[in-house]
């Protein structure tokens, strides 16, 4: 028998003063059973940092040709594509045929490093793709706030990323590694 996927509940209350974005948002995530903490709240996070009102989760991990995030149009155009972790180069050239924007959220510290230095210059050829990099203490420290049920409030200024829950407080630095802010 497999096993299911977790449901997880947030309530997000984001505060992002570089897009002047003022929003609350209740959130029903299902958590892959192979999907560890650290990966939901890299996820979560993704979501506050891409927020618009057409903004949803994808089925993620279980469907191969789906990001975690995307937003669609009316017409059901990708307008957006949302990647987390360090996908092959196949992946992000298809997601910017099939997309307007692309965004990847790498994270997992020395791996990810190792895997920006290989595609670098393979991925500088996608002017579609905007790439950050997730500091590893910091996403590790975001993953202690995880709970099935929680409060979110996440405040973004100049950049800054402050996460905050019933069980503490992080403060994230998405540094930019390609494309524009």
């Amino acid at each position: 028998m497999a096993i299911g996927a977790t449901i997880i509940k947030a309530r997000l209350q984001l505060a992002n003063m570089d897009t002047h974005l003022y929003q609350d948002y209740n959130l029903t995530l299902a958590q892959h059973p192979s999907e560890n903490a650290q990966r939901l709240m890299v996820r979560l996070l993704a979501f506050a940092l891409q927020a618009r009102d057409n903004l949803t989760f994808t089925k993620g991990l279980c469907a191969d040709d789906e990001p975690e995030l995307w937003a669609k149009s009316l017409t059901d155009d990708i307008e957006l594509w949302v990647e987390l972790g360090t996908p092959e180069e196949k992946r992000l050239k298809k997601a910017c045929a099939r997309s307007k924007q692309v965004v990847l959220y790498s994270y997992g510290g020395g791996s990810a490093d190792i895997w920006w230095q290989q595609n670098q210059k393979q991925l500088a050829k996608l002017p579609k793709l905007t790439v950050y990099n997730l500091a590893y203490e910091q996403t590790q420290a975001l993953a202690q706030l995880f709970q099935k049920t929680m409060d979110v409030q996440v405040s973004v200024q100049d950049g800054e990323v402050l996460v905050s829950t019933e069980s503490g407080s992080v403060s994230l630095s998405p540094d930019l590694l390609q494309g524009d802010q």
